[in-house]
Parts: structure tokens; sequence; C-alpha cells
């Protein structure tokens, strides 16, 4: 299935960045230890979801430093996808992808078939639209396979619980998961919070994340759908970023990193939210209208157990000013947290409440070979593999993902909305998604117009939509 982003240079704009895995080093000659994978020491990967997100994912976990690791199948509901992922990892990394025709499955059952062609303590990897995750994720545990996972991981309450639920069985069966939130890798805002939670900067009373940008990201803003093939639900699978059971939406999607890390710095979660968001722009420059669910402007307060207060601010508008970065305030002094993207450095700290370069304590300074951090997320993933460390994500990635929605939900209903309540909601975007296919219809039905239910903030109060 799809997962395509192609929004700030990353990971998943992978057709552009695997080259790199050319320069793999499979530590030949080292003597390793046992570990919990194929019997030739090899560890397999299956790829399920190859759009821009899966292809980067394989190519890191066939760039890590502890080998060897070979992609052995791969799995999605587009075949064109399938193949264009094949086509470039083939190139990149010739003698670590080995999947005949045999082994690339189409379909919303494919996944088990890739699966299928694993030993327990190999790799899946997960990076279909979040509403298959809890899915692919309980099939996985049940043939003992190791993950990795692409964000968000839920955008509803009923997901969120099951996620949590698989977490711990994952963990009871001592399966190692991981999970995109690379942020938790990078090596320059590691040593960012260890210098916050050891004070450097006084008690947070504010942090700041912004992501405004452009208007033509990912496929968060759809035409009407055309019709024909590919059928509706494939075509909202394919247009995730528009649909909220999808993806949570552009908010969910775009902005969890920087929620995740902020609240990382603050090494808490925010117990409630409420948010500002509308859609300036409901047509195209051609006068179509859209039928999608996103706000193209979103401001939202959280606010933590102790009182301090959080901001996210995001757009998605063409010629308005774009800021990709992230801030942190505390009793005394401020932090640059992201300097860039998701997470890109140099991260610093300075005396008082200005980044003037006379108040500067700290900057960054992380040696080449760790500045990756997706890399760094495989290599840490395939080390606890082979040396059974305990490694398991998912906890964390739920409440980062329900921290992201709670905002979300916050803006859509126009209410206060508390973690609890977004965590224990009834409202399940995408109820019987284990048993799509090909011909199910889509979860979201368009009315007589080819519209979607949108957000009507104090009007919908109780639901997004």
């Amino acid at each position: 299935m799809n997962s395509n982003e192609s929004s700030n240079p990353t990971r998943r704009e992978f057709l552009k960045t695997t080259g790199r895995v050319a320069a793999v080093s499979a530590l030949a000659g080292m003597v390793l230890p046992h570990v919990h994978a194929a019997e030739n020491n090899t560890i397999q990967i299956a790829l399920i979801g190859c759009g821009g997100r899966g292809g980067g994912a394989a190519a890191n976990a066939l760039n890590v430093k502890y080998g060897p690791v070979k992609l052995v199948a791969m799995a999605d509901v587009f075949r064109n996808r399938l193949d264009g992922a094949y086509n470039a990892l083939k190139r990149a990394a010739e003698d670590r992808v080995d999947v005949p025709e045999e082994r690339k499955f189409i379909g919303f059952d494919a996944y088990k078939k890739a699966m299928d062609c694993l030993k327990p303590g190999d790799v899946a990897i997960f990076t279909t639209p979040l509403a298959f995750r809890w899915v692919h994720f309980t099939y996985a545990i049940s043939k003992g396979l190791n993950v990795f996972m692409e964000k968000p991981l839920t955008a509803d309450g009923p997901s969120s619980r099951k996620m949590l639920q698989l977490a711990e069985e994952a963990t009871a069966k001592n399966l190692k998961v991981g999970v995109g939130l690379m942020s938790r890798h990078a090596r320059h805002l590691q040593e960012l919070q260890k210098r916050i939670q050891d004070g450097e900067i006084g008690d947070i009373v504010l942090m700041r994340g912004y992501r405004m940008a452009g208007g033509d990201l990912g496929s968060a803003f759809s035409l009407k759908y055309p019709g024909g093939s590919p059928s509706e639900l494939l075509w909202q699978i394919k247009r995730f970023h528009s649909f909220i059971w999808a993806s949570g939406g552009c908010f969910s999607d775009f902005y969890i990193h920087i929620i995740d890390h902020l609240c990382w710095m603050k090494n808490a979660w925010p117990v409630k939210a409420q948010a500002l968001g509308g859609r300036h722009y409901r047509h195209n420059q051609d006068g179509t209208l859209y039928v999608d669910q996103n706000f193209d402007a979103y401001s939202v307060e959280y606010t933590f157990a102790d009182g301090a207060k959080m901001l996210m601010d995001g757009r998605c508008m063409n010629g308005a000013l774009p800021l990709y970065r992230s801030f942190a305030q505390g009793s005394k002094g401020m932090a640059i947290v992201s300097n860039a993207n998701d997470c890109d450095g140099p991260s610093s700290t300075y005396k008082g409440q200005n980044a003037d370069r006379a108040n500067r304590i700290w900057t960054s300074n992380v040696p080449e070979d760790e500045r990756d951090p997706y890399q760094n997320e495989w290599n840490e993933l395939i080390f606890a593999i082979r040396n059974d460390k305990p490694y398991n994500e998912v906890k964390r990635g739920v409440e980062a993902s329900v921290v992201t929605s709670m905002g979300r939900i916050a803006a859509h209903t126009g209410q206060e909305i508390t973690f609890d309540q977004t965590l224990n909601s009834d409202h399940e975007y995408a109820p019987g998604v284990d048993k799509f296919t090909m011909d199910s219809p889509a979860p979201l039905v368009a009315n007589a117009d080819g519209v979607y239910p949108i957000p009507r903030p104090g009007l919908t109060r109780l639901r997004e939509f």
C-alpha cells in the first residue's frame, strides 16, 4: 500500500537517496553474537507499503552497520508502486535485494503473504497508511517477527488502544519494534534533551513548533474522485493525506515529528489542547473545488500538567512566510531545538530569551557518520535484534500519535480536548479495515457533489466530522 510523502527532503524521498545504500558495510569478517534471526545470520526484510516512505525505510535497512540484511519480499495494493521501489532498490543494492516475481504480492492480503516469506526474528516494515497499522502488527506478532513501522501509528481512540495492547504482546514475546519518529535518534537532539533536563535553560515554560510550507504537500488537498479505476477506496489510499481515516490528515502526518520532539524536551505529554484552524482556500487556482477533509492552517495550544504551554502552528499555503523550526523557552534561557525541517541541526542553547550569538551557551556538533537520524534508528533496531536487547518504541509512538490527534481534534471541533478523551474516544474512523478487499467500499463516503464530510468547529463538537 502506498504511503508516499513528497514534502521537504527526508529519508522518505526514496528515489533521490537510495544511491547511498551501495556504501553499506556488512562488517565482513566480524564474529557476531547469536541472534534471533535467520539461521545463516542474515536478517531478512519484507517491505509492506512500497511508496516513498517504504522505499526509504528499506534503503536504510539495507544500509545498516550490523549486517547482513536482505530484502526478500514486497507487498502493496499498487503494482506500479511496488515495481518502482523494487527497481530503485535493485539498482542501489543488487546483492541485498532478492525479490523474485513469486515474492511480489498485490492486494489487501498481500501483507500476510509477504510476512509468510520470513522466519521468526526477521523484520517486517510497515509503511502503509496508518489505518492498517494494527492489522499488520497483529499478524507480525503471531509470526514472531520484529517490526519497523512508520509514524503516525493511529488517528483515533479505538486503534490507539489496540496498538497499546499489541505493544505489550510484542514485549511479552521479546520482539523488537522501531517506530519512525527519527527525532529521538538525532544525536544533536539527544544532547539537547539531556542539557534541558539537566537545567541548562531552567524550567521549560513555553515551546513553539512551526511547519509553514506550501500548499502542494503530499496528497493533502484533493479534487473530486474521478471515478473508474482505481476504485474509490484505492483512490483514497493513494490520496491518503486528504483523509483522516488514512493518515490523520495533514495535521497528524506533517506535524507529529515536531510535536514529538518538543514533548521529549519537556519529558512529558500535554494533558489538554485548544486550537484554531480553518480553510482559506476551498478551490484550486483553476476554481475547482477541493473535496478533502483538511484545514490549510492550524494553531494549537497544548497545556502540560504543570501549566507549561506548547504551541504548534501549521500552514499549507503557497506564497506565505515559510517557517519550519522549533524552540524551547525556559526560566533561565532558550533553545533552538530543530533548526530546520522535522529535526535538522544544529541545536543550540542561549542565556535569556534571544537567540543572539553573544548569548550562546552551546551549539551541537555531531560526527558526520552519526548525522542521519533515519539511519541511526535502523542501526539501533538491528543492533537490538542481533544482541537481544529490549527494544519497543510502540507505546511512545502511540502516545505521540494521541497527542497529535488531540490537537487536530481540538481544531476540528473548536473544543478543549484532553489526552484521556482522545485515547478513550469510541469513534473508529475505518471500522472493518482488517476485512478490506480490492472490491470494498471506501470507509468515507462523499455526498452527491463528491464532497467528503469536513470538520465544522463549534457545530460538530462531539466528533471531527
